[in-house]
């Protein structure tokens, strides 16, 4: 199957304009302070509330996608926030997109790690499919370094070491994600990183460049392995780290070029240029994740990202402390309350929940129709078994 997700040409023209509108600031020494009804990667919440739309309120659009949107929700019966994506299902079909869905249902009902988002429960109507996920009040890296241009090096080393951890632990399960880049890579209301979006994610991936054959994810990450569509294993994951590494450090993604064609054919072909400013440490790891041949890549032997973590460019990092959230994170979102949603680009922010005055649409977010009986799904069954909950699953199979 081949699925290619739309390019973000758009935050990379920002990038080439240099909008250095967010400042950088120093780390307090002191850790930032819990907030009330915000979660974070090491603080976590879950709902206690039955698997239903009446059980939240939504507050607030903070993101927009192809197949739906996602809400800032808070739950009714504790005032805990949670983000509530919303998919449409005849979207989903129409788009043949119904099995990458139930993908990312299935692995994030048994996928837990700190800088992972949760899925803390999944429910249906007949005509839309809701996932309540750890809200993420940093925002998306892509929103920050858009602003920014690029990182400082530490910075950009940091959400390189947590990314690194969660897919060394996405791996270790046999998984490979397939979906890395800024848009994917969110911050949570302390700084740290928690990846999402595991639609095009796979199971069942256990060696370095063989087992999976989809020609899929977003063009400027692509690995030569997925352009030549010679399989693909493990190490498209670690390609992928190298695409974004470079354009944390630099403001774009390696090889780009706006034409896709052309973009495609330097992937496999061009010459890479690194900028003098890049760090000869930087240089050589990027040089290693960005190897085209999987089998010569960094991270492509039998220890997978041990090979990374080993590498100089992390030399500074204590992987224990890392892993256990005891390294205070380079940025502090600086949240000020559960409400705030000034890390979130305000073209969602700023989007109505509903159109105005349309009980249509109000009606449909509820999986009704606007005369009030249920709207059928185009294929039933299509989704069966699709809720979760309480890290039970529910359906004609039952246990977990």
């Amino acid at each position: 199957m081949d699925y290619l997700e739309g390019s973000h040409l758009g935050r990379s023209l920002k990038a080439t304009a240099g909008l250095h509108m967010e400042q950088q600031k120093p780390n307090p020494e002191a850790p930032p302070k819990q907030i009330p009804g915000l979660s974070d990667s090491f603080n976590p919440t879950t709902p206690i509330s039955p698997p239903s739309l009446n059980s939240f309120k939504i507050i607030k659009v903070i993101g927009k996608g192809s197949f739906g949107k996602v809400f800032l929700v808070r739950e009714k019966l504790t005032g805990e926030m949670f983000a509530l994506k919303v998919l449409r299902k005849d979207n989903i079909i129409k788009r043949n997109q119904v099995e990458h869905t139930k993908t990312e249902r299935n692995v994030l009902g048994y996928v837990k790690h700190p800088f992972i988002v949760g899925l803390n429960m999944a429910f249906q109507t007949k005509d839309k499919l809701y996932f309540v996920l750890d809200y993420c009040a940093g925002g998306e890296l892509f929103f920050h370094l858009g602003k920014l241009g690029k990182f400082p090096e530490p910075r950009a080393q940091f959400y390189a070491a947590e990314i690194t951890l969660a897919i060394d632990h996405v791996h270790s399960l046999d998984i490979i994600y397939r979906d890395l880049k800024p848009e994917n890579v969110l911050l949570d209301a302390k700084g740290h990183v928690r990846l999402t979006d595991f639609g095009l994610s796979k199971e069942g991936i256990s060696q370095s460049s063989s087992g999976a054959n989809s020609f899929c994810g977003t063009p400027e990450y692509l690995a030569p392995e997925i352009l030549n569509r010679q399989g693909h294993g493990r190490a498209v994951d670690w390609w992928s780290l190298g695409a974004l590494l470079y354009e944390m450090l630099t403001g774009l993604p390696p090889f780009y070029c706006r034409d896709r064609e052309k973009l495609f054919e330097k992937i496999r072909k061009a010459d890479l240029t690194y900028p003098r400013y890049l760090s000869q440490r930087a240089c050589h790891l990027l040089r290693g994740l960005l190897t085209r041949d999987p089998q010569q890549r960094l991270g492509s032997g039998p220890s997978d990202a041990a090979d990374i973590k080993n590498h100089v460019f992390f030399e500074n990092i204590d992987w224990a402390r890392m892993d256990a959230g005891e390294v205070p994170p380079p940025w502090d979102p600086k949240i000020n309350g559960s409400l705030d949603t000034s890390q979130f680009d305000t073209d969602f922010t700023s989007m109505p929940i509903f159109s105005p005055g349309s009980l249509q649409q109000q009606q449909m977010m509820m999986g009704r129709s606007p005369s009030g009986s249920m709207v059928g799904s185009l294929k039933d069954g299509a989704f069966e078994g699709f809720t979760f909950t309480d890290k039970k699953f529910h359906g004609p199979h039952g246990g977990s």
